[in-house]
């Protein structure tokens, strides 16, 4: 009886980028509004961030540890099966199908098609593509499906045009990423600059008619942990590259360094 094995072809950079790309996507700039909605400063916008930060490369730096261990394809599925027993790993991997990841795609899906249509009007999410009487879908829920689907095809093709694919987008995310905070500095206005860090600390609430609410001690440990279900959400994934440990090279070094990086 012959067994199949994963032949593995990621390097150290493809690996990275996996982490990489699966973190910076539309969730950091959808997510930072209702951050300061529930901040209300910018110097507890970046403090939520920084935690963020603080919590995921902890987190990360465990998950080197773990795959450094069990160096297997199935990322959490192996490491809880190891832990705990086999009936935990079988729900979590049908949770993380059904439910976790699902989700995930969906969200990222709808968030592509709603900056697509800030640039073609006509995949605005307030027009009708088809209407059957029960419910009806927009142009920007055909294009997210479309986008998943596209996607999806793209993978089952094999592991060498998803990593080009991968590893293209994730470089250029970067580059642009760069772009925008240099050309931030040079475009700085000092009066804005000023306004926007005269009340670095006070935190309030910002309601949608332009008030505000001052918080007490206790509501404003509410107000960070409520901010960083935001600034989670958009971190979330960096654990995907666990998932296939057994199509990368040197899997005990390059995804513990990888999820440093």
């Amino acid at each position: 009886m012959t067994t199949s094995a994963f032949n593995p072809s990621l390097r150290l950079l493809d690996a990275t980028m996996i982490v990489a790309g699966s973190m910076i996507g539309s969730g950091i700039f959808i997510v930072a509004a209702d951050i300061t909605r529930n901040v209300g400063s910018s110097g507890w916008l970046i403090a939520v961030w920084v935690i963020t930060g603080f919590m995921t490369i902890t987190a990360a730096l465990s998950y080197g540890e773990l795959s450094a261990m069990y160096p297997k394809a199935g990322g959490q599925y192996v490491y809880l099966k190891e832990a705990y027993n086999p009936i935990v790993g079988f729900l979590f991997g049908w949770s993380f199908f059904a439910v976790i990841q699902t989700a995930t795609i969906a969200a990222v899906g709808v968030a592509f098609a709603k900056f697509t249509a800030y640039l073609i009007p006509q995949l605005s999410e307030d027009l009708v593509a088809l209407d059957v009487g029960l419910f009806t879908v927009s142009p920007a829920q055909v294009l997210a499906i479309a986008i998943i689907i596209l996607l999806t095809y793209i993978n089952t093709l094999g592991i060498k045009s998803g990593k080009l694919i991968q590893t293209t987008f994730t470089l250029t995310k970067l580059l642009s990423l760069s772009g925008l905070i240099v050309f931030g500095f040079i475009a700085l206005k000092e009066k804005i600059w000023q306004n926007n860090w005269s009340q670095t600390w006070d935190m309030h609430k910002l309601n949608p008619d332009g008030s505000s609410i001052t918080y007490t001690t206790i509501a404003a440990l509410g107000a960070i942990a409520a901010a960083m279900v935001g600034s989670i959400f958009s971190s979330d994934s960096w654990n995907n590259v666990t998932f296939i440990a057994g199509e990368i090279k040197n899997p005990k070094r390059n995804i513990g360094l990888s999820l440093f990086l």
